[in-house]
């Protein structure tokens, strides 16, 4: 039987700590589904840059991706029952509560693990936050007819 795991995200600007997440994620299993958040589900952090279906595609993109597909926009645990993963991973700074989640999957009666995966330690640009900020820095101020 296939080992399917399931990594979530954003995946707004592209970074190598996603690159480690995803394939620290595929290590675990045979296939590497990735649910790309919905633009309009992402709110605890600001709107995402890139649209969803062009982050989708850039996911789908990646070596260690089997499987991208977008989120539900009603019910985020719709692909989760759809995929039937054996482990679900959690990227270091995605808030989740894993107890409450756990919680959530047992009342839906799915019962995949639930792993959280370190962090990349490699550079101080594995976050699209600090990516998008050392852009306004470097060019935020200059004449927009620059380009």
């Amino acid at each position: 039987m296939t080992r399917r795991i399931v990594a979530t995200g954003t995946f707004d600007v592209l970074h190598p700590g996603h690159i480690y997440y995803l394939e620290e994620s595929k290590k675990l299993g045979d296939e590497l589904w990735v649910i790309v958040a919905r633009d309009a589900n992402v709110k605890h952090k600001p709107h995402p840059i890139i649209p969803e279906e062009q982050r989708l595609r850039m996911v789908a993109g990646l070596k260690p991706v089997d499987h991208a597909v977008l989120g539900d926009k009603t019910d985020m645990f719709r692909p989760i029952k759809e995929i039937q993963p054996a482990v679900i991973t959690i990227g270091f700074n995605q808030f989740f509560d894993e107890t409450k989640l756990r919680e959530q999957l047992d009342q839906r009666g799915l019962s995949p693990a639930i792993i959280r995966i370190g962090k990349y330690a490699d550079g101080d640009l594995a976050s699209s936050r600090l990516i998008v900020q050392r852009i306004v820095e470097a060019r935020g101020c200059r004449d927009k007819r620059e380009g």
